[in-house]
Parts: C-alpha cells; sequence; structure tokens
C-alpha cells in the first residue's frame, strides 16, 4: 500500500512538471552506469580474490598482454614482453 503511494505520487509530480523527465532519467542512468562499474571492478579486477583457496594471489597470474584497466589511451598491451620472474 505505501509501495503504490509512492509511485501514483511520482506519476503526478511527473505529469506536473515534465521537465523532471530528464533530470531523473540520467541520474538513473548515471547509477546504472555506476552500477555496472563496480560489478565490473569485482568480477574482473585482478586485486579482488574471490577464491582464496585455489588461487590466493591472482595478480601473479596476470601476463604482460592482460589488459585489467577500463580504458588505456596510449598503451598497447599485445606489444609488451615480459620483465617479471614467475612465482
Amino acid at each position: 500500500m505505501l509501495g503504490t503511494k509512492f509511485w501514483d505520487r511520482f506519476i503526478r509530480q511527473i505529469k506536473r512538471n515534465p521537465g523532471l523527465i530528464p533530470l531523473i532519467s540520467f541520474i538513473g542512468l548515471g547509477m546504472g552506469s555506476a552500477a555496472l562499474y563496480l560489478l565490473r571492478l569485482a568480477l574482473r579486477s585482478p586485486d579482488v580474490s574471490w577464491d582464496r583457496k585455489n588461487n590466493p594471489e591472482p595478480w601473479n597470474r596476470l601476463s604482460p598482454n592482460d589488459q585489467y584497466k577500463f580504458l588505456a589511451v596510449s598503451m598497447d598491451y599485445k606489444k609488451l614482453k615480459k620483465d617479471r620472474p614467475d612465482f
């Protein structure tokens, strides 16, 4: 019952003030983008270890050509060579 009152009031405000539609859209888009980026960080980042028994140090399994940054402007990871020892 409380949820229906909220949505009724929300729809009424949107009908009275149609200028709120872009504002609500951009806020929703920003929140969705932030949530997707946090999900990407949690699943693909080498700093996060979900399985401590089988892979306690995931950063050691990265090869030099693995791109784990979201955006690399001037770096070509395919041309990098291995310059560190194996552990």
